[in-house]
């Protein structure tokens, strides 16, 4: 069975002594590459939602529940 456990950064060393210590336990670390934005893309972004709200409220695209879109951010 796999966890993922958040530690804080002055309660890492602490942490991996301590799983270490259980014969049991095999540790792998797993790095998250975090994407940067750069300003082009984020304004790119911005004017393809305006430009889909534009559409929506013309009639020519359909938009959908709120809820649908909080239910899917959360799985």
């Amino acid at each position: 069975m796999q966890f993922s456990v958040n530690v804080p950064d002055e309660k890492v060393s602490f942490f991996l002594e301590l799983i270490k210590n259980l014969r049991f336990v095999k540790i792998e670390p797993v790095t998250v590459q975090e994407e940067e934005v750069t300003a082009e893309q984020l304004k790119a972004e911005i004017k393809e939602a305006v430009n889909e709200m534009k559409l929506v409220r013309q009639g020519k695209k359909k938009s959908r529940p709120i809820e649908d879109l909080l239910n899917e951010l959360q799985h």
